[in-house]
């Protein structure tokens, strides 16, 4: 097992019970120094997608999955990895039980570009069902789109 570090619309955990249903929900963390932003406005249907980029002074909210091996070639397929959508990257996530190696999903493009009403919607919604700080979830809600 893998550890895999979700966030935006894979905060989901019955999203991932679909996407990844031999990889349990470990718990939920928090990546420093990082932030939620969108990028590849040409690659998605419907807009920016979602990514991360380094920033000092900022969290993104995260939820861990002991991802199994079966699960990760779907998806990496799910997430666009064989289309050079998105690429893996190693980070260190900060939980209550100190800091866990993880690995997860980065764009392959450049921040920039606005994401659909609907789909950031699905990534504050997701964020809120996986027990984000209602602060965190708000200000998803109030991002431009």
């Amino acid at each position: 097992m893998s550890l895999y570090a979700a966030y935006a619309g894979n905060l989901d955990a019955r999203l991932m019970t679909r996407r990844a249903p031999h990889s349990p929900l470990r718990g939920t963390g928090w990546l420093n120094d990082w932030r939620l932003t969108f990028g590849g406005e040409q690659m998605g249907w419907e807009g920016a997608l979602a990514t991360v980029v380094e920033a000092p002074r900022s969290q993104v909210f995260v939820a861990l999955y002991d991802l199994a091996p079966m699960d990760e070639d779907s998806m990496d397929r799910w997430e666009g990895v064989g289309l050079d959508i998105y690429r893996r990257m190693r980070v260190r996530v900060h939980t209550l039980d100190g800091e866990e190696p993880a690995w997860m999903y980065v764009l392959n493009g450049y921040e920039g570009g606005l994401p659909s009403a609907r789909y950031l919607g699905e990534v504050a919604d997701a964020a809120d069902s996986a027990g984000a700080p209602h602060d965190y979830v708000m200000e998803l809600r109030k991002r431009p789109c």
